[in-house]
């Protein structure tokens, strides 16, 4: 029997107007017309089935429910030139398995998931789920008001997770926590250390592990090794409710090659590049997405909107933004091919992340788009009507590597490499940075931070206490991976959790106390934050006392709040150490991570010191201080 007999095709939710969107290039909300949608039609419960596959011979659903046949189900092509195929199926509800059966022109068929799928099968299992999307959201106070927790003048501490790894159920095989778990576990977590977001590793469905969701397949479903659409939502309306914001990883530079998935998906490159000097990326394996096509465009932007329209998120962190820059990104020559002008930019992606941030920010002003962005690429966090990307904010990865490599240094030859130390306030203002330890700095031989920083046990925390106080000082916005916290020895395993039992250890407990402690001071001082991406939000007190590793500047704000911070990167103690300062008055020692409650030595000034006047350097008054070994000290003026 002919199974087109079992379709009805006078039900539609792709209409005249989203044709002419979609071929337009101008449709951002495809997941509300393609994919499976469960719908009652004419009296009739059942799914409304719609794919993109202009070049196919036809197109039939099979799954569960037809016994995986392809030609009981035959989808029809609409008729207006999109490429689009449709059609209604009663009887096919929520939890059904299903694919796409494609006839290429060659003759051969495919079994393909459903690009926009909202929900797919554990893997290794590869079929996509019908799943509504019902989720009564409990967070109108957190949406309301979260454009002053997002703004790019509010202290910003990130807390970046991979949900699989962070932490592991004991009693049951160590499994990884579920979605909500999660919610209360991860969520109280943050709270007591005073984190203001997380940011998540990619949780897109993606069909190897150990990919960290990096080689991301479904860009419209939260991955079901921790739950349902659902359970991620509740997830994030759990930490919205706690007060903590949410940022997801999202990948719209490349996508993995596996057979059920996005890769010559009818039978034609139509995500990827036809030619490999374009459609390859070398590095990961992968493909690399056509830009260049209206339809690929809109699936990417159209997925940035489903996370942050059905989900809440709160900010996309891009992935490998470089990549996408630079055609002859990890290429030798002859490898690529150049642009028009024969240059290396790829002026398609230009073109694309210019209408993605210009997009979102238009719908959605209250959230944040972040660049991971490696080179000295111009104006990527300024707006697209400059000339700019039009991103919120970029990774500073110079700062992070100088720090690093600063910090990794025997503090013996550190005063041969100051510069390292100051030169990253040169540009510091040029982007809306986020100073970032992330993952990527503790994995594949790095070793974990606490095991960069040299000297014997007690230097190697002071040296990590140290780094984490420069980096809460410094201009830019924070973000930290877990296990950074307390001091992980090991570096990160993500077929493991993370070593929880070292917060027994006095000495990583400390480290986390020191990072608690960090962050309430950071948001508690607006000098710390309020002007991150100004000159006029810092100034230096010394900077040349490259002999003996020290460096003091302020952080201030338009109200007239004003912090000190100073600091002894030798683990020589300095006693009567003289700093300028712009103001007479008492300055409050604040924070100082020599303190024994962090696992410190105890030097410090019994609470604060009263200023001298007198012409030191550059001001007409100074401060007389203790330097501990190895420390970071804060100070605050009263007034």
């Amino acid at each position: 029997m002919d199974g087109r007999e079992n379709m009805t095709y006078d039900f539609s939710l792709f209409g005249e107007v989203d044709s002419y969107l979609f071929r337009e290039g101008n449709h951002f909300r495809l997941y509300e017309k393609l994919g499976a949608h469960p719908v009652l039609d004419g009296g009739e419960v059942g799914t409304y089935f719609a794919v993109w596959a202009p070049n196919a011979e036809d197109v039939s659903v099979v799954g569960d429910f037809n016994g995986w046949d392809r030609t009981r189900h035959y989808l029809a092509p609409k008729k207006d030139g999109s490429g689009v195929w449709e059609g209604f199926l009663p009887n096919v509800g929520k939890g059904a398995l299903y694919k796409y059966s494609i006839r290429t022109r060659s003759g051969s068929f495919l079994e393909k998931g459903d690009p926009y799928a909202f929900f797919w099968e554990v893997a290794p299992n590869t079929a996509s789920v019908v799943w509504p999307l019902d989720y009564q959201w409990q967070d109108d106070e957190w949406m309301i008001g979260r454009r002053r927790k997002n703004a790019l003048k509010a202290p910003l501490s990130i807390y970046e997770v991979h949900i699989g790894s962070w932490r592991r159920n004991k009693q049951e095989e160590f499994r990884s926590l579920s979605y909500r778990e999660l919610a209360h576990e991860l969520g109280d977590y943050v709270i007591s250390h005073g984190f203001t977001h997380v940011e998540l590793m990619p949780v897109m469905e993606h069909p190897f592990y150990g990919s960290w969701g990096y080689q991301t397949l479904g860009y419209f479903a939260p991955s079901s090794r921790y739950g349902t659409p659902e359970d991620f939502m509740y997830m994030v309306d759990v930490l919205h409710q706690k007060g903590i914001g949410v940022i997801l990883d999202w990948v719209p530079s490349h996508f993995p090659k596996d057979a059920y998935g996005l890769a010559r998906f009818d039978g034609t490159c139509l995500y990827e590049h036809e030619d490999a000097r374009k459609g390859v990326q070398p590095d990961w394996g992968s493909l690399v997405f056509n830009l260049g096509r209206n339809e690929v465009r809109e699936f990417l932007i159209s997925s940035a909107f489903f996370w942050l329209d059905r989900f809440h998120i709160d900010g996309l962190r891009l992935d490998a933004v470089a990549s996408m820059l630079y055609l002859d990104y990890s290429r030798k020559p002859g490898e690529w091919v150049p642009n028009r002008w024969g240059g290396r930019e790829n002026l398609e992606a230009v073109d694309f992340l210019k209408s993605l941030n210009h997009a979102i920010y238009q719908e959605f002003p209250d959230v944040q788009t972040v660049a991971e962005e490696s080179t000295a690429w111009p104006l990527v966090t300024r707006p697209p009507f400059l000339g700019g990307l039009g991103f919120g904010l970029k990774w500073n990865m110079g700062w992070m590597h100088d720090i690093l490599e600063y910090m990794s240094t025997d503090p013996i030859y550190r005063k041969y490499n100051q510069n390292r130390l100051t030169f990253g306030i040169m540009y510091a203002f040029s982007e809306n940075f986020i100073l970032a330890f992330s993952h990527d700095e503790v994995v594949y031989g790095k070793r974990s931070l606490l095991n960069k920083m040299p000297g014997d046990a007690w230097q190697r925390f002071a040296n990590l206490r140290l780094l984490l106080g420069y980096m809460y000082a410094h201009p830019g916005k924070k973000l930290l991976f877990m296990g950074c916290e307390f001091g992980q020895a090991r570096e990160w395993n993500h077929d493991g959790a993370l070593e929880w039992d070292l917060l027994l250890k006095p000495e990583h407990e400390g480290v986390a106390r020191w990072v608690s402690h960090l962050n309430d001071t950071y948001r508690r001082e607006s000098a710390l934050y309020d002007d991150d991406f100004s000159p006029a939000g810092f100034e230096w007190c010394d900077f040349s006392d490259w002999e003996q590793s020290v460096v003091s500047f302020i952080r201030k704000d338009a109200r007239g709040s004003v912090v000190l911070a100073a600091f002894n990167f030798t683990p020589i103690p300095r006693h009567g150490y003289r700093i300028p300062v712009p103001e007479a008055g008492y300055w409050q020692e604040i924070l100082n991570s020599d303190a024994q409650e962090y696992g410190g030595s105890g030097e410090g000034n019994l609470g604060g010191v009263e200023s001298q006047p007198g012409w030191w350097k550059q001001w007409n008054n100074s401060l007389v201080i203790t330097l501990p070994p190895l420390a970071a000290v804060f100070f605050k003026l009263e007034r």
